[in-house]
């Protein structure tokens, strides 16, 4: 299937994002982990109820809740996969090369950037990612409009993510770190909408419109088009993850049109921030 033109693109993104609305991720997939086959309802279902509040406390203290943790893995396994997706972008996307400098690293710091976040996530859970392979569409990474639609999707589910942790994580250091984190996300949102107008005509630029995973084509101009930060009316972390369901599911992929002939492994890396002022420092930050 070839997702170079937008209308193609437009429908692989509906085709995904549909998730959304139905079965929950947590309680349908399955992965493959150290153990063998571990469903992710049995991971999970320690889950409480959303919208039944714990009384408020210090992350210093070292409780975290099991919704906390639900969020946190949740978190983690996003960031993985942006992890694996900004990697396979600057080491295997024909259009990286021909990006100007500033474009190129822009993306060479996300890469980081996801990976100081993961880690972060690791270090509270005390558990690596149940999912440490991927799927994504044909072509995703050999057709610049199909690789920045699937990225701005990927961060639209990000930010969303992060902003269920914001409403729901049962501390003021976990909500303003969720919070820390989304405006980084943000960030690579706006940034991977700037790529479009700088892509080379023999890569098939300018591209002057996205498709993020509402499934509606946006203008590129202006790169930063929210006045606020969107919601995708997410109320839970199961709404959160179904979108990444494909990513992670080779059933749910196939069905969604993802190519399932390969995947593409998550690999952990040491990581090196951009700036020491942009640090994590703490969880109070400071």
């Amino acid at each position: 299937m070839q997702l170079s033109n937008e209308t193609n693109a437009v429908r692989l993104v509906d085709g995904y994002t549909s998730g959304l609305s139905r079965r929950s991720f947590f309680t349908g997939a399955t992965v493959i982990g150290a153990a063998g086959v571990v469903g992710l309802g049995g991971l999970f279902s320690a889950t409480p109820v959303l919208g039944q509040d714990e009384p408020d406390k210090d992350h210093r203290s070292g409780a975290v809740t099991s919704r906390d943790r639900a969020i946190l893995i949740a978190a983690q396994i996003a960031e993985a996969l942006a992890v694996t997706t900004y990697t396979h972008i600057i080491e295997t996307a024909p259009f990286f090369g021909r990006l100007p400098s500033d474009d190129q690293g822009y993306l060479v710091a996300a890469r980081q950037e996801e990976m100081s976040h993961y880690l972060l996530e690791n270090s509270v859970t005390s558990e690596p990612t149940p999912f440490t392979r991927f799927f994504y569409p044909p072509d995703m990474f050999s057709d610049a409009q199909t690789t920045l639609n699937i990225l701005v999707s990927l961060e639209d589910a990000f930010i969303a993510a992060y902003l269920v942790g914001v409403r729901h994580f049962s501390t003021a250091d976990l909500r303003v770190t969720a919070a820390r984190i989304m405006g980084i996300e943000s960030d690579h949102r706006t940034l991977a909408r700037v790529l479009g107008p700088d892509v080379a005509s023999q890569d098939g630029g300018p591209i002057n419109s996205i498709t993020g995973i509402q499934g509606h084509s946006e203008k590129t101009a202006p790169p930063n088009n929210n006045g606020y930060e969107r919601t995708l009316c997410l109320k839970n972390i199961n709404q959160a993850v179904d979108a990444l369901l494909p990513f992670v599911d080779e059933a749910s992929a196939m069905a969604a049109g993802f190519d399932t002939s390969m995947s593409y492994a998550f690999h952990p890396f040491t990581p090196t921030l951009p700036n020491p002022l942009g640090d994590f420092i703490s969880f109070s930050g400071c």
